[in-house]
């Protein structure tokens, strides 16, 4: 199984938007996805509310069967759609990819 997990810091504003409004509005629309794109086996949205230290506001958690299918999810229409968003919103993105 590879698990892909992405962390954002948003921009203060951007789109027309606060923070915490883009915050929430990436939360939905990424997990519209897990029932949009047949390959993702698990898919969890988290908003920041503990103000940690170092600052992350949006994670996104996602589980696949194979590599293959992580590949399939990154060029799927609606994970596209999705990332046209959020790289309008992000300030600073990390990302991890491990199997298991």
């Amino acid at each position: 199984m590879i698990k892909h997990i992405v962390m954002w810091t948003l921009k203060d504003e951007a789109e027309g938007a606060g923070k915490a409004a883009n915050a929430q509005n990436m939360k939905e629309l990424l997990s519209a996805l897990l029932g949009l794109i047949p390959v993702v086996r698990e898919l969890e949205v988290g908003v920041d509310v503990f103000a940690a230290t170092p600052a992350c506001d949006v994670i996104l958690y996602t589980a696949f069967d194979t590599r293959a299918d992580l590949d399939a999810y990154q060029v799927h229409p609606e994970h596209l759609r999705v990332v046209g968003f959020v790289k309008q919103v992000v300030a600073s993105r990390s990302v991890v990819d491990y199997e298991i």
